[in-house]
């Protein structure tokens, strides 16, 4: 029922890699071939022409999102972009426009207003779309796992090498059992001092 619309997205930019900015395209997920690959072929919903979905994709993530929990539009461009670890940030006019789709084609329906804001729930028919279109779903969900993993920073093996020879001197230090009250203080304020310096680099 999503193949006869025409996403609305990318036009003016709005939904163009948005992530690229973000450093998405030095991403190892968004290389052409290779195990894992984000690129177009390789089943993952990155469209040619720049966009971050395939047509009718992103109304099945909205659509997903929605029947998870109930959700306002401001949440659902949230959601996506802790889902994607900020690489992808889709705009208002992106979000609303496919919300409206939404309901119009009563896959969801509002659940409450507070003034302007719409509180949106899946239908029992947006239940059976997403039932219909669940392999197709659940695969980009895997993937925006996949992103989130890649995007943890490796540890800093400098940082890592530091750490160690504190320890062992800090080790060492606290073995030789024969510290004087004034080298314990003395020892307890550099500890303090340096804790308190890390946290404000």
């Amino acid at each position: 029922m999503f193949g006869h619309f025409r996403e609305k997205c990318g036009h003016g930019g709005d939904d163009r890699f948005d992530f690229a900015r973000r450093g998405g395209f030095g991403h190892p997920f968004f290389n052409q071939g290779g195990e894992g690959s984000f690129g177009h072929g390789h089943g993952g919903p990155f469209a040619r022409g720049g966009r971050f979905f395939e047509h009718g994709t992103l109304r099945l993530i909205i659509l997903a999102l929605v029947a998870e929990q109930p959700r306002h539009g401001y949440e659902i461009i949230k959601e996506l972009e802790e889902r994607t670890a900020g690489l992808y940030a889709p705009s208002a006019g992106v979000i609303y426009p496919t919300l409206t789709l939404l309901e119009e084609t009563g896959d969801i329906e509002v659940k409450a207003t507070d003034g302007a804001k719409k509180l949106y729930q899946a239908t029992e028919a947006g239940r059976a779309t997403l039932d219909e279109n669940r392999k197709a779903v659940d695969a980009v969900f895997a993937r925006f796992e996949a992103i989130k993993s890649a995007q943890k920073p490796e540890r800093d093996p400098r940082i890592m090498r530091a750490i160690d020879n504190f320890r062992t001197a800090l080790a060492m230090k606290a073995r030789s059992g024969n510290l004087s009250s004034e080298q314990v203080s003395a020892l307890t304020k550099l500890l303090d001092e340096t804790a308190r310096k890390i946290e404000e680099i």
